[in-house]
Parts: C-alpha cells; structure tokens; sequence
C-alpha cells in the first residue's frame, strides 16, 4: 500500500452537510507508519464536533471486494483505515431536506471522515487484510439495533459506481436484503424537550415551533421539575436539547418561608438536575434568566457584571445562572420584565384602562419590556445557527421606560387618557404591603445578542401589536 507520508492536518467538507473528510498526518519510514488518528485538541481547532467517543470498534476484512452497508447508526462516528484501503459511500438518511445525498471517496490510512447520526455509511475494500475503525460517542447495545436505517447497497436512486462489482463482491445476507431508497423511513432528528409549556414563554414557544415535530412540549403534569421521578422516566440519548421555561416567579412571596423554599427548589435544585443531565448526556441546555440578579445600581447591565441580587428571587436565580455555567454547552437567555399569553402587568393596565380606573404606578424603576414572542425566537436563532454557548441578554429595544411611563403608553393605545396614569415612588406604592426588594434600574445591553446576528423587535412596536392582537 503506498500511503502519502508528512500530509498537513486538514478539512473538505462534503455534499452530505455535517459529514467531513479529513487528511491526516501519517509518518513512516522502512520500518512502517505511525499517525496519529484521534487528536482531540488538533480536531477541535479545525473544526471537528466535539462528539466525545466513549467506544473504537474496528471491523477487519481479509479479502478485497468485501463490502458492507449502508448503515446509518444513531449515534456520530469518526471512522477511518487502520490498514489497507477502501472505497467508501456515504448517503443522508436523516429525515429533512438532503435525504438521499450522497457521496463517496478512496480512503488509505491518511485519511479519515467525519459521520454525523442518521448518515449511512458503507465501504468496500480494496487490498486484502483491511482494517475499519469507528470511534463512536455511544455504547453499543443489542437494543440499539431497533434504532439503525438502512439502505440496499444496489440502490437505483443513489446509484453508487462501486470498484468492484456487487455481483462480485463479498456481501452479507442482511446487506442484499435492505430496502431501497424509496421505502426508507428517515431517521428523525434527537428531540428537544421544552419545560414549562403552559407558562407565557412555554405557550410562545409551543407558537414558535408549532410546525417542529422533534419538539416536545411538557407541562408540569407531564414533566414536575420537583420530581425525581420525572429525571428518570426518559431515554435522554434521544434527546439533544432541553430548553427550561419553567421557573418560580413569584417574587414577593418568595420572601416568606413556604415561598423562598419553592423558589429554591424549582430555580436552583431542579436546574442543578437539568444541568447534571446535560452534562451526562452531552445535552444542550437553555435556561431562562432575570434582571432580578442584578441590584439595579448600573444604568445599564452586561453579560458580564457579577451577581449582585437584592431578594430571594434574584438569589436564585443567580444561583440557577451558575450552576448552568458549568454545562458545556449553554445558553443563559437573561430577561426583564417579560410580556405574553398570561397575566401580566400590560394586559392588567389594558383592563384598568376599559375600567375607567386611574392608577398610581411605580415611575422610579426603568428598564425594557421582553415579548415573550421574541424569546422564543432569540431561542430558535441560537440553537439554529449555533451560536457560541453562554449567556445572552434580551429584552426588547428601544429607550427605556418606567412601569408608569409604559402603563400611560398602554393607556393610550387602548384609547384612554395616558394622564390618568400617576407615578409614585416604590417605597410609596409598597409601604404596608409584603414585597421584595427591586433593582431600581433593569436595562440590559443587547450588544452580545445583536452581535450574533438577532435583533429584538423595538418595544413600543411589540405592545402596539401586543394589545391590538395584530401578527408580529
């Protein structure tokens, strides 16, 4: 076999998306060859997945012309030749756009590609005594067998020119008796579990990705965050993301006894659960966040400001930030004063407003109104285009107002004269009353979110098309 010595570590990217081909350093002399096949560190900066393989199997063939495939298993692979050389045929078997693409390649020992879950992979060999390898990031099971598609290797659609003839060849029984393309059934993406379903963000989220059938919607009934049981009853390996819109959020009574133990049970202890899970299971976890960790004093709050939370709300959900930190792969949506399908303070000044009622309004805290509409879109424009992990702030745009500038603002839309809206201190509208402390200044940056390509919608449009019912 004669094998390109001292080749440069480098990339081509495919036809099937995600599958990569990858020209690896082999250094040899009279004696033989070393590479090195896996280096995660090299990998990784030019690009590969971490996938973290967890199992190498190789699969050993001792006549050229022996061919095996087309098996798409649900899990990634990095596969490669040990020794000799093979032909190789990927084809997309995963459920979405570029079902059937295909693409094929010569492998020796230099050489090694990427396979993401659900693409097929198959190879001939070409010189006797040939070694396949595959790293991969799951263990095998008997069971997993129920998860593979397959394709016939004889396919018309895809039409593979293999070297050596199939008729030639040496195949298993198995192989000659997969179905053809047109009877395949794709294999469908992991799935994405949304908690919280019901809440403002849970019901903007059901809006958002009504049309996705790998989302999975769970209420408290169907997933209670305060449940061990509800950890446990899933296969997780079929999941890839979850995304937490469940949250404690009553902020005043979190400052009694019964109150801060549920805040912290659902912020802290259920999200150190979630974030155990994603660890485990290489998931993706989004989290919602709150200006409530800040205290207010800045006139404006980056990504990157410390904790610094006044109540027991806040405490817990700066609590909940950090232990999401340390999930590799994150996202911390940070909001403020968040608007949607529920109760909530616009839609409770629109039903003064048709009253007739005049109320006194808290005009010393200023911050930014945050549809929930547009945290679930900034969800979907992070997960989709796979931004970098971490925390992101995101309210709506615009100047910042206070809660009764906005109250007026609502006045007006709906009809009514914004002047019967006062404004008092928040010391005057709370005095007498149970009430946590509130950051006196809730603005957040929007630079990091805008820099990864979304920009929220400003706020004054959102609630002009909020209290008219009109389509964002």
């Amino acid at each position: 076999m004669s094998i390109e010595f001292s080749k440069k570590l480098g990339r081509t990217e495919t036809p099937i998306p995600g599958v990569i081909l990858y020209d690896i350093p082999v250094h040899g002399d009279n004696r033989g060859w070393f590479k090195e096949n896996w280096q995660r560190e090299k990998m990784l900066s030019l690009g590969l997945p971490d996938f973290k393989p967890v199992q190498n199997n190789i699969s050993f063939n001792e006549k050229a012309g022996t061919t095996r495939g087309i098996h798409a298993e649900p899990w990634d692979k990095f596969v490669s030749v040990a020794s000799g050389k093979i032909f190789g045929a990927w084809v997309d078997l995963r459920l979405g756009p570029t079902f059937g693409a295909a693409f094929t390649a010569t492998l020796d020992a230099s050489q090694a590609i990427f396979i993401p879950r659900g693409v097929g992979n198959a190879f001939q060999t070409l010189e006797d005594n040939t070694a396949y390898t595959y790293l991969v990031n799951d263990h095998w099971s008997a069971s997993a067998q129920d998860q593979y598609t397959f394709l016939n290797l004889a396919d018309e659609t895809i039409a593979i020119d293999w070297p050596i003839p199939l008729s030639q060849a040496e195949l298993s029984e198995k192989d000659k008796a997969h179905p053809r393309l047109r009877d395949v059934d794709a294999m469908a993406p992991k799935r994405t579990l949304v908690l919280g379903a019901n809440g403002q963000l849970g019901k903007a989220l059901r809006e958002e990705f009504k049309a996705d059938a790998s989302i999975e919607f769970a209420g408290r009934a169907e997933f209670d965050l305060n449940s061990v049981d509800s950890f446990e009853s899933r296969d997780w390996k079929s999941y890839a993301t979850i995304i937490n819109a469940a949250a404690y959020t009553a902020v005043d009574t979190a400052e009694t006894l019964e109150g801060r133990r549920a805040a912290w049970q659902t912020n802290v202890s259920a999200v150190a659960r979630l974030a155990k899970l994603a660890i485990q299971h290489d998931l993706t976890l989004v989290n919602v966040s709150s200006d409530y960790v800040f205290d207010g004093v800045q006139e404006t709050h980056s990504e990157e400001e410390p904790f610094s939370p006044l109540g027991v709300y806040g405490q817990t959900k700066a609590a909940g930030d950090a232990v999401v930190s340390v999930v590799p792969k994150h996202y911390t949506l940070r909001t403020s004063w968040v608007i949607g399908d529920g109760s909530n303070f616009v839609r409770t000044m629109a039903l003064l407003a048709e009253r007739g009622v005049e109320p006194a309004v808290v005009d010393d805290q200023i911050g930014r109104l945050t549809f929930a509409e547009d945290i679930a879109s900034a969800i979907r424009h992070l997960l989709e285009t796979r931004a970098s992990y971490g925390t992101y702030n995101l309210s709506n745009d615009g100047e910042p107002h206070s809660w009764a500038k906005i109250a007026a603002s609502v006045y007006d839309i709906v009809g009514e004269s914004p002047h019967k809206v006062s404004g008092v201190t928040t010391e005057e509208y709370f005095r007498g009353k149970l009430a946590a402390p509130r950051p006196p200044v809730s603005t957040l940056t929007l630079d990091k979110i805008s820099r990864a390509g979304y920009s929220p919608g400003l706020a004054s449009v959102r609630l002009n098309q909020y209290l008219s019912g009109a389509d964002s």
